[in-house]
Parts: C-alpha cells; sequence; structure tokens
C-alpha cells in the first residue's frame, strides 16, 4: 500500500487529485494540507510514503515545506518522497525544489492516469526524469552550483566500473531498459546495479543520483 499526502492552497485542486489517487486499491489518500505549515505537520503525524506538495502557496511556500520535511532527523522513519505540483513547466521555483530534495514535478493540467503513474513511478524510487524537461532542470541545477564538491569524486571510487557505466547512462537520462541495450545485458541486471549504486551514493532515488553524476563530472549540461 502507497500511502499519499496531498498539499495544494486550493481546496478542489486537492479534493479533485485526492480522489482520483484513492480510486487506486493500492493507494490510500492519509490527508490534505492548504499551506507548508499545514503539510509539515500532517507528514509528522500520518508519515506518508508520498507527498504531493504545491509550489506557490501562502504562509509556507512548497520549497520550504519541502527542505522541513526532508532534513535530518533522529529518531524518525524514512523521510517521503515529494512531487512537486507545478502550472508550468519551466518554473522558477522547481530548480529549487529539485536542490531541496524533491523527486521530480508534474505539471497540474496532467492527466489523471499521468498523475497515478508519476505516484508509482516515485514510490518504486525510478523517479520523474524521463521527460527532457527535467533533465534541462537537473542541468540547470548542476550549473547554477559551485565547483562539484570533493566529496562526489570520492564516494565515485567506492562504485564498481559496471556501476558508473550504469550511473554514467542514468544521468544521460537512459531509461533501465535502454541502459540494457547499450550495456548488452539484461534488464534485471541493470535494475540490481541501480539498487547498488544508490544505496552506495546514498541517494533517496534516481533524481538524486543524476545529480550526483553530474557533480561528478560523469555527465556535463548539455
Amino acid at each position: 500500500m502507497i500511502t499519499i499526502a496531498v498539499v495544494d492552497d486550493q481546496a478542489m485542486v486537492r479534493a479533485g487529485f485526492a480522489a482520483i489517487l484513492a480510486a487506486q486499491p493500492d493507494f490510500r489518500v492519509v490527508g490534505q494540507a492548504g499551506d507548508g505549515e499545514e503539510a509539515v505537520r500532517l507528514v509528522n503525524e500520518t508519515h506518508p510514503d508520498i507527498v504531493l506538495m504545491d509550489v506557490r502557496m501562502p504562509v509556507q511556500n512548497g520549497i520550504e515545506a519541502t527542505r522541513a520535511i526532508l532534513q535530518p532527523r533522529h529518531p524518525r522513519p524514512s523521510p517521503p518522497r515529494v512531487i512537486m505540483l507545478t502550472t508550468f513547466d519551466i518554473d522558477e521555483y522547481v530548480y529549487d525544489a529539485l536542490s531541496a530534495g524533491a523527486s521530480g514535478f508534474l505539471l497540474k493540467d496532467a492527466r489523471p492516469d499521468e498523475l497515478v503513474q508519476a505516484v508509482r513511478v516515485v514510490a518504486a524510487g525510478d523517479a520523474l526524469l524521463a521527460p527532457s524537461i527535467t533533465r534541462r532542470l537537473i542541468e540547470d541545477v548542476v550549473t547554477r552550483r559551485p565547483a562539484p564538491p570533493t566529496r562526489a569524486r570520492l564516494d565515485l571510487a567506492g562504485l564498481t566500473e559496471r556501476e558508473r557505466e550504469v550511473l554514467t547512462l542514468m544521468g544521460r537520462g537512459l531509461s533501465n531498459g535502454e541502459i540494457a541495450s547499450a550495456l548488452f545485458i539484461a534488464e534485471q541486471t541493470v535494475k540490481t546495479h541501480v539498487r547498488r549504486v544508490l544505496q552506495k551514493l546514498g541517494a533517496r532515488d534516481r533524481v538524486h543520483a543524476v545529480i550526483f553524476a553530474y557533480d561528478a563530472g560523469l555527465v556535463t549540461p548539455a
């Protein structure tokens, strides 16, 4: 069962998303919030797997709420994965959202099936990466940063040669199936490599592994 919290300052939007998600037999909507402060309280009380988080909200916006939700605490359950909701495909706030730890973003005018698929993808750790717009966002996050941190290159030393190859292809936006074809290995083997890469890097999901690949110099912005 995938548990979900829905956060949006528009009541009708919240209710619509919640209704679509609650109709799935393996989804459970654990609560709704209308601003960032309510979202933080809701997450701390219900510990959802996924948070649908609007970017622009009163009181506390989605970026601030995401940072508060994902900041380290002890003791605490595993943090949720956050999907940012935005009205625009290029939204200045989305750059900050990825840096804050969000696992991807979704346009508010997405179809119901796209919403459901987005939740499933992010819940599986295979974050919203395939669309070219997301790759451009990640590239922009990286190019706005200072020089890549030393830690990124040191952590890279812990990967095997095959894991480095897989991480590089992930950074280029390839799916597991495309990586399998490129390396002439089984897709299940790719999944195993991806899981090990995430574990070794301490990455929450695929999006953050890709950001690491840019930081470490395995991939350079187009």
